[in-house]
């Protein structure tokens, strides 16, 4: 993949395991191997976790945009290591200094800026931004391992 190719859907599916409704991410771009990658989430009025979560006032949960970055850090490990398709899962090991700036409502248009800290084998380090017109929404750092998945 070159700098500033987007991945689609598809491509995000061979990395991760995430399908709907837990798959965050719309698209990857502004990939740099080893070192960031920029998440597309566009958030809709159907969006099922919506229809709960302040009914009459919905807006995405914080949980879920820490997800998304951690989804947009996954497909940045597994393309940076050549793991297409190999069923490598991306576990989360910690979430620190995590703030939520705005609300997020339908419509909006998250981008989900990662940027690798450090890795020491298996062990990933990143910082996270969701932003929305160049507004800073929500942040986060958080640590994640590379994992083989559970056999049967």
């Amino acid at each position: 993949m070159q700098q500033g190719e987007t991945l689609d859907t598809a491509m995000i599916r061979r990395c991760l395991p995430h399908r709907y409704p837990i798959l965050m991410i719309d698209r990857v771009e502004q990939f740099e191997p080893d070192k960031r990658a920029v998440g597309i989430r566009c958030l809709s009025s159907n969006d099922p976790f919506l229809q709960g979560h302040f009914p009459g006032h919905p807006v995405m949960p914080g949980v879920l945009v820490i997800e998304a970055m951690a989804q947009t850090a996954g497909v940045l490990v597994v393309k940076t290591l050549n793991l297409v398709d190999s069923g490598k899962l991306v576990y989360f090991m910690s979430i620190e200094k995590a703030h939520f700036r705005k609300p997020i409502f339908p419509g909006t248009t998250l981008h989900l800026i990662i940027e690798k800290e450090r890795n020491r084998g298996p062990v990933w380090r990143f910082k996270g931004q969701a932003c929305a017109e160049d507004k800073l929404m929500a942040e986060a750092v958080f640590t994640a391992m590379i994992v083989d998945p559970p056999t049967a």
